[in-house]
């Protein structure tokens, strides 16, 4: 069997602070079929002989596993698009298949998340660890979902679990998620320096680099504030909440033609947002 692995992100939970990543992470196994062996005597072929009992219920089993992971990516592919009750009935058939596939026990708690089920969601998470402890993935939305229930401590491990598996790709991502929770606990010190660990592994990522410029910004860090939404504007990923966030440093800081640059750009851009409103009412104090 060959097998093959695919990595969808999902993205979703939009904070005051900005929007936190949240991974889920799916494995795809495809099946390549075996050649039939032939022999030959002469002219006539022989015909192998039929598989045994054991390989017909391997076979079996190979197939049901195929067809959940169809039906699981028809369940991400609802998700994504909002459905969230026809992803959930996508899974309810794709756990009949597959009773023991980690990622949809994790989508499934993302999804109970998201319908404010806490008491599923959490089932649904701590139902793919009991399947598999260490999966990065699981352990990421896990930690996400402690830190909405502001049970920080357990999150901070959950986050520090998903990171210690050598083969995670996305810690940067991970500890995004921890920077955004530690700042919610009041722990700006320590949210600092995840934000910080998370920049230096993707710098590109308009989301931590925002986060961290609003977290400089109330601890009246202009200076430090102003380089790191200067690069996230100066971008095609800025929108109207980081220009909001870039002008009132730049007022801060006494810059009144960089700040009106921007005001004209988040007018232009983004005329009908809260913040053009408060931009053109002059509505700067937070």
């Amino acid at each position: 069997m060959k097998r093959s692995l695919k990595c969808q992100k999902a993205y979703f939970a939009q904070l005051a602070g900005g929007t936190a990543c949240l991974l889920l992470c799916v494995g795809l196994f495809g099946c390549a079929s075996d050649p039939s062996t032939t022999s030959t005597s002469g002219a006539s072929p022989v015909a192998a002989r039929p598989p045994t009992k054991a390989a017909r219920a391997e076979g079996e089993e190979t197939d049901l596993r195929n067809r959940a992971r169809l039906r699981f990516e028809l369940a991400i592919s609802y998700f994504d698009q909002g459905q969230t009750n026809v992803a959930l009935d996508e899974l309810k058939q794709v756990l009949v298949l597959d009773p023991n596939l980690v990622e949809a026990y994790n989508l499934r708690g993302l999804i109970y998340m998201r319908l404010n089920d806490t008491r599923l969601a959490e089932e649904s998470f701590q139902r793919a660890l009991a399947l598999n402890p260490g999966d990065s993935g699981t352990l990421h939305n896990y930690g996400w979902f402690l830190c909405q229930q502001a049970r920080y401590p357990e999150s901070f491990q959950a986050f520090s679990r998903a990171r210690a598996n050598p083969m995670y790709i996305d810690r940067s991502k991970t500890y995004l998620a921890q920077g955004l929770c530690e700042a919610r606990s009041g722990d700006r010190v320590k949210a600092e320096r995840s934000l910080t660990r998370s920049y230096e592994m993707d710098a590109g990522n308009p989301v931590t680099g925002y986060n961290l410029a609003l977290l400089l910004y109330g601890r009246g860090e202009l200076t430090r504030a102003q380089f790191y939404i200067r690069r996230l504007n100066n971008s095609e990923q800025a929108n109207s909440e980081s220009l909001w966030l870039g002008i009132k440093v730049e007022r801060k800081l006494n810059n009144p033609e960089a700040m009106r640059q921007l005001g004209d750009q988040l007018k232009r851009r983004f005329p009908q947002t809260k913040e053009a409103g408060r931009y053109e009412r002059g509505e700067f104090d937070d």
